[in-house]
């Protein structure tokens, strides 16, 4: 007996869509970052009318420049392969040490105002250098994980801060600091804002068209293969993590001038939200992968989201709940975009 479906050919298997493979495409180069951001949009669009004006998207971009900052510190650690908890200490570090010296010069010296705001600016930044110099030395040198590293220097470096305030503010800055840090304007454009945009070209030249650059994608792309390619992979780890403290130093600068005031305080869930800023970028967990432009998006979208849900009249422990599932739900989705990758491969 003949087969009865002998001459039959086989129903062809369904090809994707285009917008199934246009969206696939985008998930792979970019990750989760535009379908939270669009989502982000039309939700809180529909919540309030005024989210999306002008005046409330220029305030966000404005209040995103600390966030832009730390996140690209960030950006550096996560890339190497690691991370770094600490930046929220070195914040809080930069703004009491730079207030403490700004109100000692300051006194000392009344008619060399912006004598004692230089000094008391490098002395705060010199206080997180010295966080990044011990994580990177731990990280490094020897090979101490990343998260108990920075997590006991995070530690360390609050009890100091603590220690010096005894938990009071530091008050009586300088006038002249606040009013051109913290709300000065250079050609119509704040101040805090021109140093976001410097520290963005300036990592994307470094990441992109230098050494340095180059080392830190091999470093966390496969640390073996980068030490046996010639890669002295104990200083580029070092500098990563001096590099984030650096920038954390600057946001801590800019946050004290906005505040008036050394606070022990500033800083205090930015760690959580600039690795948020950073996976929702598409900054890879397992390093070697992450763009410099992606992220200042990541930390908008991050500074959005908080904007969006003050308007929507959600409150703070909410906000909490619902940033840290954003995380997890990004780590996740994370994890399937490696896994796609290494299947294309």
């Amino acid at each position: 007996m003949s087969d009865s479906n002998h001459g039959v050919a086989e129903p062809a298997a369904p090809k994707p869509s285009r917008l199934g493979g246009f969206v696939r495409e985008l998930f792979l180069r970019v990750g989760v970052l535009p379908f939270f951001l669009a989502a982000a949009l039309i939700a809180f669009a529909l919540v309030s009318a005024q989210f999306l004006s002008l005046q409330n998207l220029t305030n966000v971009a404005r209040q995103s420049v600390y966030l832009v900052l730390v996140s690209l510190g960030q950006m550096l650690v996560l890339i190497s392969g690691g991370f770094d908890l600490s930046v929220g200490t070195a914040i809080a570090l930069t703004s009491v040490v730079s207030a403490m010296v700004m109100v000692a010069f300051s006194a000392i010296m009344p008619d060399l105002v912006w004598v004692a705001i230089l000094l008391g600016a490098l002395a705060g930044c010199a206080g997180a250098i010295l966080i990044g110099a011990i994580n990177g030395l731990g990280v490094a040198q020897f090979g101490v994980s990343p998260f108990i590293m920075t997590l006991g220097v995070q530690s360390v470096g609050a009890g100091i801060a603590l220690y010096l305030t005894g938990g009071v503010p530091v008050s009586g800055l300088p006038f002249q600091f606040g009013n051109f840090f913290g709300f000065g304007r250079i050609l119509g454009v704040p101040v805090p804002v021109l140093f976001a945009i410097a520290a963005i070209i300036l990592v994307w030249l470094v990441m992109n068209r230098t050494r340095f650059g180059a080392h830190l994608y091999a470093v966390g792309g496969n640390i073996k293969a980068a030490n046996l390619s010639g890669v002295n992979t104990k200083r580029t780890l070092f500098l990563a993590y001096v590099a984030c403290a650096l920038l954390a130093a600057v946001a801590g600068v800019l946050m004290t001038a906005r505040v008036e005031s050394g606070e022990t305080n500033l800083g205090g869930s930015i760690a959580l939200e600039s690795i948020a800023a950073c996976v929702i970028a598409g900054v890879s967990l397992r390093g070697g992968i992450g763009r410099v432009e992606n992220v200042v998006l990541g930390a908008f979208f991050i500074t959005l989201l908080q904007n969006g849900m003050n308007m929507a009249q959600i409150g703070s422990y909410l906000q909490m709940m619902l940033l840290g599932s954003l995380l997890i739900l990004a780590v996740i989705l994370d994890q399937v975009r490696y896994r796609m990758l290494m299947g294309n491969r």
